[in-house]
């Protein structure tokens, strides 16, 4: 019997999925499944919080499928070698997936869809991670923005109401009947983790325009980890808020706005959006970066940031873009060093968010802070922690012989990167 085939991604729910929607109004039974892939997971830690995040999630959308009778399939390998044995397994009329944007992403899908098609296979591709996608707010010749606010203007523009109606799913009898066994963590080769994903909270949204600067208060909606495995759409997001939620949904318009730049630009994954800023001469000192990452620089702002997201996953994002600068600025250290470091760390890791908010920090993106614009972390401190509530909480020697001493002195290391900078655009 032909069947569709709906393949779980960045998309890790059961309603308001787009390509779901659709795969259950095909007027075939559909098998939902998941691919473990194995050159994303060798990359990662046996504990990784991402991937016990993401296992946890299945297993309950598997749990909710036995309810009505079906279950979802998860597989482990290369996809392409997967979907040459789906297809010499199954009957398969059609296939849906929902569009992810990265180049790895577009490379994997190109190879699945001419494997499809040369077996008559229809593939089915929706927007639906994004509220407009890559080609949906441009200039007016069609060329793409390289600067933030004219986009967000016009992603204003383009936005309707109609554009977060969540969709309701057709009823799940449309699911094919299967009994399929979830896998353990062993057999995929991992191990629970310490490190927990916090459920999202959208309950102090009020709040967020005026303290979402200042690290030591709880104004934090935790999002960005549900968005970027799709547990919850950004459709339902922003329609849960309202026009005094401004500040909060232009953040959500900078994560489109540099998921279009990594699409259209995807050599900025390693390199500097302006090439201008090629001839930078990095320090890179590997004994300064390892001081860096485990948060024992002497700035307390620094430290506790890093301290954060070493034990947590998390770091507030004022302090991301202390950190970042500091990293860049104070230790002339290459902006992917921390790039990567992040990555590796960052519950909510998206690679275009995370490029470009490096590059920002760097001053070498598209929409970049000046490249002399320094932050003085004591300043900061003084600032956005002046109670030290925050640095408190993840420095608990702060104050103490055993804390150490700034460990580069801020006027020498903005004077330094100043002359670094202009030498390099040079």
């Amino acid at each position: 019997m032909k069947r569709c085939i709906f393949w779980f991604r960045r998309d890790l729910r059961l309603d308001d999925n787009t390509a779901l929607f659709e795969a259950l109004q095909s007027g075939f039974p559909v098998q939902a499944i998941f691919i473990f892939d194995q050159q994303i997971l060798q990359e990662l830690a046996s504990d990784d919080p991402r991937f016990n995040f993401i296992y946890d999630t299945l297993y309950n959308l598997h749990k909710e499928l036995l309810k009505s009778g079906c279950s979802l399939l998860c597989l482990q390998g290369d996809p392409v070698k997967i979907w040459e044995e789906l297809i010499a397994r199954d009957d398969i009329s059609k296939v849906f997936i929902n569009k992810d944007y990265e180049p790895y992403a577009i490379e994997r899908d190109y190879k699945v869809k001419d494997l499809l098609q040369k077996h008559d296979i229809e593939l089915h591709g929706y927007k639906d991670q994004v509220i407009f996608e890559e080609n949906e707010v441009v200039k007016a010749d069609g060329k793409p923005y390289t600067v933030f606010t004219p986009y967000k203007n016009k992603w204003l523009e383009s936005f309707s109401s109609a554009e977060v109606a969540p969709k309701k799913n057709p009823s799940f009898e449309n699911f094919e009947s299967s009994n399929y066994t979830f896998p353990t963590r062993a057999e995929i080769g991992f191990s629970k983790s310490s490190v927990k994903v916090k459920e999202y909270d959208l309950s102090a949204l009020d709040l967020y325009a005026t303290g979402r600067d200042y690290p030591s208060g709880n104004n934090t909606s935790y999002l960005g980890p549900h968005l970027r495995f799709g547990t919850v759409s950004p459709r339902q997001v922003i329609s849960r808020l309202k026009p005094s939620d401004e500040v909060f949904l232009s953040e959500l318009i900078w994560r489109e706005f540099f998921m279009q730049i990594l699409f259209h630009f995807p050599e900025v994954v390693n390199h500097n959006f302006k090439s201008k800023y090629d001839g930078i001469r990095w320090r890179n000192n590997e004994d300064e970066f390892k001081k860096w990452r485990d948060g024992q620089t002497g700035y307390p702002i620094v430290d506790a940031g890093m301290r954060q997201l070493n034990e947590t996953g998390y770091m507030h994002n004022r302090v991301r873009m202390i950190t970042a600068g500091f990293l860049c600025k104070h230790l002339l250290i290459d902006w992917r060093w921390g790039e990567a470091y992040f990555a590796s760390k960052l519950l909510d890791f998206e690679l275009a968010s995370n490029n470009g908010n490096w590059q920002w920090a760097a001053g070498t993106g598209c929409d970049a802070a000046p490249y002399f614009r320094i932050f003085n972390p004591e300043e900061q401190l003084k600032k956005f922690d002046k109670d030290l509530a925050y640095v408190k909480k993840w420095i608990p020697e702060l104050g103490s012989s055993s804390y150490p001493t700034p460990m580069v002195d801020h006027k020498m290391a903005r004077k330094r990167a100043l002359e670094v900078y202009q030498q390099g655009l040079k």
